[in-house]
């Protein structure tokens, strides 16, 4: 379990989890300020224009990520209040792995220049590296096309006969399916290091 990286590391568990919460809030925000650009104020109706990550993601979320190092998050919409229709869906699911990809580009960023900067603790060149990581697998692993992902949502408008599964047990199981191979993960995540080695030439 997760949690056991606690006892033998706590730096490295606590990075992880601050990582994760600020990240996934980053995400659903991103949905809910696009939504509101596209018409739709449920976002602010519902109170979740906040920086608060337990709204985002809710207690239960959260204790699951220090157990076990899987979390998850909502953003409430209304697609019937989207000014274009397709479009907006688009726009808005696209928005939350885009914030993640913004998120992994920063901390690249920030990685290069570490060096130069003297930050201690928690902000060092191995926390940049920890969270453009986990940021740059969080946007690939969105963009699969498996409800209820946010990949699922762009590829279903743009190819509308995947629409039906949305509606059915496919997307439980296919959830299962992919936490369930460590392969999968291992894969995002290898990609994600890849292209940050690529980047700042590690």
């Amino acid at each position: 379990m997760f949690i056991r990286i606690l006892s033998t590391d706590p730096i490295y568990f606590f990075r992880i989890v601050a990582i994760v919460i600020f990240s996934i809030s980053l995400h659903e925000l991103a949905h809910g300020w696009v939504a509101m650009s596209q018409g739709d104020d449920t976002p602010q109706r519902t109170g979740h224009l906040t920086f608060n990550p337990v709204v985002h993601m809710g207690w239960e979320s959260i204790i699951f990520l220090c157990f076990t190092g899987i979390a998850w998050g909502q953003m409430p919409v209304n697609p019937a209040k989207f000014r274009f229709g397709k479009l907006s869906n688009i726009l808005v699911s696209a928005a939350g792995p885009l914030s993640n990809l913004a998120l992994g580009i920063l901390f690249i960023m920030l990685l290069k220049i570490s060096s130069a900067l003297n930050f201690l603790g928690l902000l060092s060149g191995d926390f940049f590296y920890l969270a453009a990581r986990i940021n740059l697998t969080l946007f690939l692993f969105n963009l699969l096309p498996v409800p209820p992902l946010d990949g699922f949502h762009v590829f279903s408008e743009i190819f509308p006969q995947l629409k039906p599964l949305e509606k059915t047990n496919f997307g439980i199981f296919a959830m299962m399916f992919l936490f369930m191979i460590p392969g999968v993960g291992i894969g995002l995540s290898t990609i994600a290091n890849f292209f940050i080695y690529t980047v700042v030439g590690l």
